[in-house]
């Protein structure tokens, strides 16, 4: 039997210009995660859940500063997270802060991170992944 035909889905520019549904569909599920997300913490500021997907949702959009803040923020929320403390690391490896992408790296290992395969192959990574330091410790600790 076949399969009934789905609509395609409308183009933004269709709607009339201005319109709430023609605003809508120029939104990308991005833009609307950050406002969503934005309102809620808010309301809520240590959601620690929406902190990370929000940190991870500004710099998706370039908005590295903006990330490291919230990556800031989480830190605090969840001290002893190990993936809080790889996040902030990945967020100064991107803005090319090595010593300070280095230091919360290794706090993220001595907490507990331990996916050294994806550590290795992590592009936020690649400003830091050739220094000595970098290097050293990955051997230190992928043993343990």
């Amino acid at each position: 039997m076949p399969h009934p035909k789905r609509p395609s889905p409308t183009p933004a520019n269709s709607f009339p210009p201005g319109s709430i549904l023609g605003l809508l569909a120029e939104r990308t599920q991005l833009d609307f995660e950050l406002e969503f997300f934005g309102k809620v913490l808010t309301t809520v500021p240590d959601f620690a859940d929406v902190l990370r997907a929000q940190a991870c949702n500004l710099t998706m959009k370039g908005r590295l500063q903006d990330g490291l803040a919230v990556d800031r923020q989480l830190v605090t929320v969840r001290p002893h997270d190990p993936t809080a403390r790889y996040n902030l690391a990945c967020r100064y490896a991107l803005l090319k802060q090595r010593e300070k992408a280095l230091t919360a790296l290794r706090q993220a290992v001595e907490l507990g991170y331990r996916d050294f395969e994806f550590m290795l192959e992590d592009h936020d990574l690649d400003s830091i992944r050739k220094d000595p330091r970098f290097r050293k410790l990955v051997k230190e600790y992928k043993g343990h």
